[in-house]
Formats: structure tokens, sequence, C-alpha cells
């Protein structure tokens, strides 16, 4: 019989990477079909625009000349970094860190389906500063930061039970 334990774990990640892939698969398609048709830059703030891209690289279009031509490449390697942050997510005994890992994993397959459809990430979120701006992104990369906020926050929380262990007395001879 499975531990219930790891199938919470399971159902959290699962429903973090589902939560994850929603809202991308949603916000690309309005992007998409109804915002961006046609294509255009439409002011939200001075320091905002919803402007649509398509990032053929990694993070920031990093290795764009190496992917660009091979976009199932950079899907694959992608795939496996996802199930790795899956099976982690399963592993983990903190809940904040399944669900954060969980949303990275969504987050990254969101972004796998966008190369495999177009070649490339529908990219549309573009801060900016005067006229310098910020590599534009999507709502999949907006998760990805929140889960490894939600990480390196996890992290400086102690389990309860660690908590608990450290409150009570050393006694002389144990």
């Amino acid at each position: 019989m499975a531990d219930p334990r790891l199938i919470g774990r399971a159902a959290l990640a699962c429903g973090a990477l589902a939560t994850a892939l929603a809202v991308d698969f949603v916000t690309k398609w309005l992007i998409l079909n109804v915002v961006m048709a046609p294509a255009r830059t439409i002011e939200i703030a001075p320091f905002f625009n919803l402007t649509l891209g398509f990032n053929t690289g990694v993070s920031f279009g990093m290795f764009r000349d190496l992917f660009v031509e091979q976009p199932l490449l950079l899907a694959g390697i992608t795939v496996v970094i996802a199930a790795g942050f899956l099976v982690w997510a399963v592993c983990t005994a903190r809940r904040i860190e399944t669900f954060a890992l969980g949303l990275i994993a969504g987050s990254a397959v969101g972004n796998v389906v966008d190369r495999v459809r177009h070649g490339a990430v529908t990219d549309f979120l573009d801060f900016y500063v005067g006229d310098w701006h910020w590599p534009a992104f999507n709502m999949a990369d907006t998760m990805i930061t929140i889960g490894v906020v939600l990480l390196i926050a996890g992290s400086f929380w102690r389990p309860r039970s660690m908590a608990a262990a450290q409150k009570q007395p050393i006694r002389a001879g144990h």
C-alpha cells in the first residue's frame, strides 16, 4: 500500500503543475487569439507594455542561435528537467517545497508545449525603464519566479518538529 504522505505530496505537486499550466495556456491563448490580433504594442503603464514576442532561446533569449533550428532539442532537455523537479517535489517533506516545485515543473511544461507548437516560447509581458527593456516574458516565467521565491522563503522556515525538538532541554548523560 502506498504511503498516504507520498500520495498527498504527489497530489499537491500535480495540483500546482496543473495550476501553472492552466494559467500559462489561458494567458497565451488570450494574447495570441484576442489581445494581439493584430500584433501590436499596448501600453498598460509608463513602465509596462503588452507586446508579442517569440523566444527561441532559453531564459532571456540566451543561446537562441544554438536552438533556433532545433526547438525540440531544447524542449526535450526541458522535459527532463521538469521531470526532475516533479520527483524532487514528491520526495520532499515540506509542503511549500512540493507546491513550489510543482509550479516550476508546470511552467516548464507550458513553455515546452509552446516550443513544440510554435518553435519558440510566446512572450508578452514587457517591463521597461526609459529606453531599457527587460527581456519580455510570460506567465509561465512568472510562475517559475514565484516557485523559486517560495523555495527560498521556505528555506528560512523550520519544520514544526525541528523547532519543537530545539526547544527541548538537553539532559546530562543523554
